[in-house]
């Protein structure tokens, strides 16, 4: 098959929400319609394990929570389908951020009855900045929800989304039956199916049909023709140029847990998303995904998905062109060549081997430490990707361990760093040591100290330290050199040897930034 027509047919999207949204149940649901597993937390032809597959980490199993972004990929009716499935603690939104990079689109899982959460408005935010489509699925309809007129409401004054129902609900919590198409008026009809079905029994009617009534009511039929007719009359539709643009959402209602409009989301979402599309190259100028030229960049790095082996895994999204396992491409930190080999797709913790790949996939490649977050790799030394950004951290500490386990404690915190969830910063004018850790939010050194320990063999102690939020410094020596005898802050240098300043409070900060007008505190990693 021709470039353009591979191209054409990938799907990679990343899927957004509030914690306890139903966010993983929906990820199960789609890998269930696209023949991937056969029971929602089983994979086929493995264990019959009853965990999320989208969270393989032991942590994540134990406490409910996703902690790390995970790529499954799947066929479903010839789309190929790159789905990444993103944390949704906010303690983790920078492996979201670094996600939604890597992703063509979104879509953002509403609960219906909370409508749009402090945490969805977060990371909406970052979808937006992006640019990136954003479809719409308002889950849990099988319980009681708010009015969907209401939600619609609310992504437009929270989020500032303008927004257009491709279906609309008929009832409500347990009354909850279907959805109707309000350019038709034509009804879908679900049954519930025991255990875990593939799809919900679903059957086509018309809005008279005697079952809607028995099931929602009379009066209920009433309301939603007029909801209906209502609809019809404020000139809600789709137009294509403003839903790439992520101006439009398109909406869908249903309920993932019975399945019930799963399947017009993922069917609806294939045919309305986008496909791989041109993206910016570092200094000037764009790649279009079907030039010929391979180009790829490091969105993530994971250690330890298959504990036995002590692997390290670099995600590579191909941006342009065709992969072929064991080809050499131009790595631009590095300024050498290199080889990929082995390459690997994933659906979670599970791999295959893969020979070739086009634009817009996701990959997997072992990396020995040569690959970090943001690295170009290219078929031509003149083409890169701009830097991945990290932001300033809000929490900060000190781990310790015994000395029998320091090798084991080194070894691990330096591949868990180069994962970015935690950043590490060294104080030349300190005593002893110890590198300082930094973090987005607090459940990250939970994290750390968990995997640590689970996976090198390593218990720590952790120290917290009195710092509430950091900036990278740019300025002249003398400049930062009075910054640091003014005692403002802790100056100390991030792993890459950037300037960094660590402040007691957010006044502090501010205080300094009045008083040293010379340098310039960023709240982004600078790019040299």
């Amino acid at each position: 098959m021709e470039l353009s027509a591979e191209i054409a047919r990938r799907r990679t999207f990343a899927i957004i929400a509030h914690p306890d949204a139903g966010k993983t149940t929906l990820t199960e649901k789609f890998l269930l319609y696209g023949g991937a597993i056969q029971m929602a937390g089983s994979v086929k032809a493995r264990r019959a394990q009853r965990s999320a597959t989208s969270d393989w980490m032991a942590i994540e199993r134990e406490r409910g929570i996703s902690v790390t972004s995970t790529v499954l990929q799947f066929e479903y009716e010839g789309w190929k389908v790159n789905l990444l499935d993103t944390p949704g603690h906010q303690d983790f939104g920078e492996d979201t951020y670094r996600t939604l990079l890597a992703a063509d689109a979104a879509i953002m899982l509403l609960d219906g009855g909370k409508g749009v959460e402090p945490i969805t408005e977060k990371l909406y935010a970052v979808c937006r900045l992006k640019g990136l489509p954003v479809f719409t699925f308002v889950n849990k309809m099988d319980r009681p929800s708010l009015e969907p007129l209401q939600i619609l409401d609310e992504l437009k004054s929270k989020l500032g989304l303008d927004a257009y129902p491709v279906n609309w609900p008929i009832g409500n919590g347990p009354s909850f039956c279907g959805v109707a198409e309000p350019k038709s008026g034509e009804a879908l009809l679900f049954e519930r199916q025991e255990g875990g079905a593939r799809e919900a029994l679903a059957r086509k009617a018309s809005l008279d049909d005697p079952s809607i009534e028995a099931k929602i009511g009379p009066d209920a039929v009433r309301a939603l023709k007029t909801e209906l007719e209502m609809l019809a009359t404020m000139g809600l539709q789709h137009d294509d140029e403003l839903v790439q643009a992520g101006l439009l959402s398109p909406v869908f209602f249903g309920s993932a847990v019975t399945n019930f409009g799963v399947e017009p989301l993922l069917k609806g979402f294939l045919g309305l998303g986008p496909e791989p599309h041109a993206r910016p190259l570092k200094g000037s100028g764009e790649i279009q995904p079907a030039d010929e030229r391979f180009t790829a960049f490091v969105f993530k790095t994971q250690a330890n998905m298959d504990p036995r082996h002590r692997d390290r895994i670099a995600f590579l999204r191909v941006i342009s062109g065709r992969f072929e396992g064991g080809m050499e491409a131009w790595h631009s930190r590095l300024a050498r060549p290199i080889r990929l080999s082995n390459p690997k797709e994933f659906f979670g913790r599970e791999r295959d081997t893969v020979t070739e790949a086009f634009a817009g996939d996701i990959l997997g490649i072992m990396n020995a430490g040569q690959l970090r977050i943001g690295d170009s790799l290219t078929v031509s030394r003149d083409l890169c990707f701009p830097d991945v950004p990290r932001f300033p951290c809000e929490h900060f500490g000190v781990l310790r361990c015994a000395p029998s386990a320091r090798k084991a404690f080194n070894k691990g915190l330096e591949e868990l760093l180069e994962e970015g969830a935690i950043q590490g910063f060294k104080d030349p004018s300190a005593a002893g040591n110890d590198l300082l850790l930094g973090a987005v939010g607090p459940l990250q050194f939970e994290v750390l100290q968990y995997r640590l320990l689970n996976e090198y063999g390593a218990k720590t102690d952790l120290g917290r330290l009195d710092y509430k939020a950091a900036r990278w410094l740019k300025g002249p020596q003398e400049a930062l050199d009075i910054l640091r005898d003014a005692g403002t802050c802790r100056v100390v240098a991030d792993m890459d040897g950037r300037t960094v300043g660590l402040f007691r409070d957010p006044w502090g900060l501010e205080s300094a930034k009045r008083n040293h007008t010379r340098v310039a505190f960023l709240d982004v990693a600078p790019v040299d």
